[in-house]
């Protein structure tokens, strides 16, 4: 998995008022959490840019000091009104930990059912997914090669040996349906049999 490195700086004052004058500067309020005890640091907004404000899953290196720790973002907080970023949460790697993480779908091939003017509708664009950091997908691979006219790929249908997807078996990943202009012209072909 791709990791984006970061760096960010102690805080040694917590609280509201700390808070918005971090945000003053330039720099958003963070906690790094995990391992033996939490650490609060302040990191630069324009630094987080490739790791929020993006599709894919990365890992962050977070450079403290000289002292490098591998994390995920774990949650992000915004202004309700503004969607400026106000707080952040980063969860410690460790290399025997598994975890879980949101990552994107990625289908490929082509669908027979699109190409005979079916409509394509992907109803989950990530999975959750639960593994070794060592075995965590960039994305995770839908093959819609044999996707028919009313076909679907759920959750059960993707096979995986490094790691388990943790959505509900049954929910629909993508499906191909019929579209207007095939629903009429099958009408039009009924009507015209009998």
């Amino acid at each position: 998995m791709k990791t984006i490195a970061i760096s960010g700086s102690p805080r040694e004052n917590v609280g509201k008022r700390d808070a918005k004058e971090l945000r003053y500067e330039g720099k958003v309020p963070a906690v790094l959490y995990g391992g033996k005890e939490q650490h609060h640091l302040a990191v630069v907004i324009a630094d987080l840019k490739d790791v929020i404000y993006t599709a894919e899953a990365n890992f962050v290196e977070i450079d403290v000091n000289g002292a490098k720790t591998k994390a995920i973002v774990k949650d992000a907080q915004f202004h309700p009104l503004t969607d400026v970023l106000m707080h952040i949460d980063f969860l410690q790697l460790f290399d025997e930990k598994e975890i879980v993480m949101e990552i994107p779908v990625k289908l490929t091939g082509t669908s027979p059912g699109v190409k005979m003017g079916g409509k394509m509708v992907q109803k989950l664009r990530k999975l959750r997914v639960k593994a070794l950091p060592a075995a965590m997908p960039q994305s995770v691979e839908v093959s819609i090669d044999k996707l028919e006219v009313g076909g679907l790929v759920r959750v059960r249908d993707i096979k995986a040996d490094q790691y388990a997807i943790t959505n509900t078996p049954e929910d629909t990943i993508v499906s191909v349906g019929m579209s207007r202009a095939l629903k009429q012209a099958e009408t039009e072909a009924a009507k015209g049999k009998k």
